[in-house]
């Protein structure tokens, strides 16, 4: 734990080597990820609310501060993207667990003495892996009516990836065909930004069959197949008076993505489920 006076003087500066902290011990990039999100959420709710431009790290972690960002997340003022209900829901109990657990550390790494209370980890953010697979197999083999077929197998091996690897949609969404090794040995694989990652036998099977749908989509393309692995299945609207660019041509957005999965889980299961709610395995 380094001494309180080598803490650096600015906030930001403190949380940019808490991370580089973090990837020096080997600490996975999900788990990064979700600390720089966290805490620069922080910074940024802090910074708003003096209505600066930069605080000390002294300034930051005071207590109050704590308390004020993690009212306003949970109160979703903090919120970035739309979900099912509404742009400013209620954060998730296990998501301010987080928060919580993210302010903890990044104490620690200070030398603060200060501590917030965790509370207990709720059910109901994630499905356990028995359930995770069973929708996932739902969702590669059944196609409520008047969805797309193309769309529903994508979505499917969208949702079996995320599950496999514990990445989100967006950190996934520039992946590309040729970092798909399906024949690799021992076992499947999917290389990521960070390297290989294998694959089980189920999501490999899902993402075939995504691959072999993809195949026909893009055999319309002439040869100029560009080689993304998630791309749209149907054109879209005209922009500008210019057709839309045929599918496979563009890479399929994140927000589409994202759409595709909430419809698709929605009929399917129920109930909203957002992507990364599905565990292949208990962490």
């Amino acid at each position: 734990m380094p001494p309180t006076r080598t803490r650096p003087a600015d906030a930001s500066t403190a949380i940019g080597r808490f991370l580089d902290t973090l990837e020096a011990r080997g600490y996975v990039h999900g788990t990064r990820r979700l600390r720089a999100h966290f805490l620069n959420e922080y910074l940024e709710h802090a910074l708003g609310e003096e209505q600066s431009t930069a605080l000390s790290v002294d300034e930051l972690m005071e207590l109050t501060r704590a308390e004020a960002w993690l009212a306003a997340a949970a109160a979703g003022r903090t919120r970035s993207r739309n979900t099912l209900t509404g742009p400013a829901a209620a954060a998730a109990g296990n998501t301010q667990r987080v928060r919580i657990q993210t302010w903890n550390s990044f104490a620690e790494h200070l030398g603060l003495p200060l501590r917030l209370e965790v509370p207990a980890a709720a059910h109901g953010d994630w499905l356990e892996p028995e359930e995770s697979h069973k929708l996932l197999r739902t969702l590669a083999v059944k196609r409520p009516v008047g969805s797309n077929a193309a769309t529903a197998i994508r979505t499917a091996a969208v949702a079996a990836i995320v599950a496999a690897t514990g990445r989100s949609v967006p950190d996934l969404h520039r992946l590309d065909v040729a970092d798909v090794d399906l024949e690799h040995r021992p076992v499947p694989r999917i290389i990521l930004d960070t390297g290989p990652h294998p694959l089980d036998k189920d999501t490999a099977d899902i993402l075939r069959r995504w691959l072999k749908v993809r195949a026909g989509i893009t055999q319309q393309l002439e040869g100029s197949d560009p080689g993304y692995l998630w791309i749209p299945t149907k054109p879209g609207r005209p922009r500008g008076g210019e057709e839309p660019p045929k599918p496979g041509l563009t890479r399929a957005a994140v927000r589409t993505l994202h759409s595709a999965h909430r419809n698709l889980v929605l009929q399917v299961f129920g109930a909203p489920l957002r992507p990364g709610a599905l565990l292949l395995s208990r962490p």
